[in-house]
C-alpha cells in the first residue's frame, strides 16, 4: 500500500483526492504549476476551485518541481488533459523511476488524439523516465474514473468509480488505497474504454446543457443521453474498447452524473450556450477548464478516422466552432433519416 502520494495539479479534483488520501493515513504532497496560486493556498488553506473545505496542515503544498515527488510511492495526475504534455514535460526529469501513476483527467489531446495515460507514458518514455526498454516500460499507469463530482466527494457523499489499468495488481492496489466507507472502487482492465468513456461523456454533457438552456424538457434530455451513449459506445468499440465498459460505472454512470449535475462544468457551459451566450464569453467567465470543448474537436476527428456515425457530437462541434444555432442543431438531429434504433 502506498504511504507517500504526490498529486500533480491543485484544482478541485486534486484537492479532493488529497483530502481522501490524507484521511486514509497517506502523507500527501500537492504540487501546483503557479507559485502565486500555491502561495495563496498555503496562506488560506482553501482552494478557490473547492470553496468551503480546508486543506489540513498535514498536506504539503508546493511549487517546487524538484520537491514534487520527494519519497513518493504513488503519483496522481490531476492535470487537465490539454495541459498534461506541458506539465509532465516540465517535471519529467524529476519523476522517480518505476513509481506508478494514476490519472483522474477526462479528455483527449487535440493534436495527437491521445488519452491522459498515453500522454504521460509518451512524455516519460521520451525523457527516459519510464525505463530503458520501450517495449517493457517499468512504470504502471492507471485511470481513476467514474461519476465523481468534486463537491459531493468533499462532503463524503456515497460515490463509486473504477480503477482501470493494464496492470491488474496496480488496479487492486488503487482499489485498496482509495476505498472508504463512502467511496467504493471497482477494478477494471479496459483502460482504453474507461478513459474514452470519461472523455466522450463530456461532449454529450455539453449537448445536455444546451437542452437545459433551451428548456427543451426531460423527454429530450433522456433521449439525448440514450442516443449519446449509443454513439460514444460505437466509437469505443471501433477503437478496440469493450462494449460493456460503456454500460458500467465509468460509462453510463459518469455520463448521467455529468449531464444532470447542476455544478458540472460541461453541462453548465452548454446551458449558457443554449441561453444564447458566446463560447469565448462563457469560458472567460468560468474559473475551471471545460474539458469537453477541446475534446469535441478530438472526438470528431476520431469519428472520421474510424468512420463512426456520431451525429450528436458533430452537432455540438458545429454549435461550438461553426456558429450553428443550438435550436437549429436540434432541428437537424430530429429530422435525420428514420431508421431502426441501434445501440453501440
Amino acid at each position: 500500500m502506498p504511504r507517500r502520494v504526490s498529486i500533480i495539479g491543485d484544482g478541485a479534483m486534486a484537492t479532493v483526492c488529497g483530502l481522501l488520501l490524507e484521511s486514509q493515513g497517506c502523507h500527501v504532497t500537492i504540487w501546483g504549476a503557479f507559485s502565486d496560486h500555491v502561495e495563496r493556498l498555503i496562506q488560506t488553506r482553501t482552494s478557490p476551485h473547492l470553496p468551503g473545505y480546508r486543506i489540513p496542515q498535514s498536506i504539503l503544498l508546493t511549487n517546487s518541481d524538484e520537491g514534487a515527488f520527494a519519497g513518493a510511492d504513488l503519483i496522481l495526475s490531476a492535470v487537465p488533459t490539454q495541459y498534461i504534455r506541458g506539465i509532465w514535460s516540465r517535471l519529467a526529469r524529476f519523476v522517480p523511476p518505476q513509481v506508478p501513476i494514476v490519472s483522474v483527467a477526462k479528455g483527449i489531446e487535440i493534436d495527437t488524439h491521445l488519452r491522459p495515460t498515453q500522454i504521460i507514458g509518451q512524455v516519460l518514455q521520451a525523457s527516459g523516465s519510464a525505463g530503458d526498454d520501450p517495449d517493457r516500460p517499468a512504470r504502471s499507469l492507471a485511470a481513476l474514473s467514474g461519476p465523481s463530482v468534486a463537491d459531493e466527494l468533499a462532503r463524503c457523499l456515497p460515490a463509486t468509480v473504477c480503477a482501470a489499468s493494464d496492470d491488474d495488481d496496480f488496479a487492486k492496489i488503487l482499489q485498496k488505497t482509495f476505498t472508504t466507507q463512502w467511496f467504493r472502487v471497482y477494478t477494471h482492465n479496459d483502460l482504453l474504454g474507461v478513459e474514452l468513456a470519461g472523455a466522450t461523456k463530456n461532449v454529450i454533457a455539453l449537448a445536455a446543457g444546451i437542452l437545459d438552456g433551451l428548456q427543451a424538457g426531460n423527454n429530450a434530455k433522456s433521449a439525448l443521453l440514450s442516443r449519446g451513449l449509443a454513439e460514444i459506445t460505437r466509437l469505443g468499440v471501433a477503437m478496440g474498447a469493450r462494449r460493456e465498459t460503456f454500460f458500467g460505472v465509468s460509462g453510463v454512470g459518469d455520463l448521467a452524473t455529468t449531464c444532470f449535475s447542476p455544478t458540472g462544468r460541461n453541462r453548465t457551459c452548454g446551458e449558457q450556450l443554449g441561453k444564447g451566450r458566446k463560447l469565448d464569453e462563457i469560458l472567460d467567465s468560468m474559473n475551471s477548464i471545460v474539458e469537453g470543448v477541446p475534446t469535441t474537436r478530438s472526438v470528431v476527428a476520431l469519428s472520421e478516422k474510424y468512420r463512426v456515425d456520431m451525429p450528436i457530437t458533430h452537432a455540438v462541434h458545429d454549435v461550438l466552432f461553426s456558429g450553428l444555432d443550438p435550436l437549429a442543431a436540434i432541428g437537424q438531429l430530429m429530422t435525420r433519416q428514420l431508421k431502426p434504433e441501434t445501440i453501440g
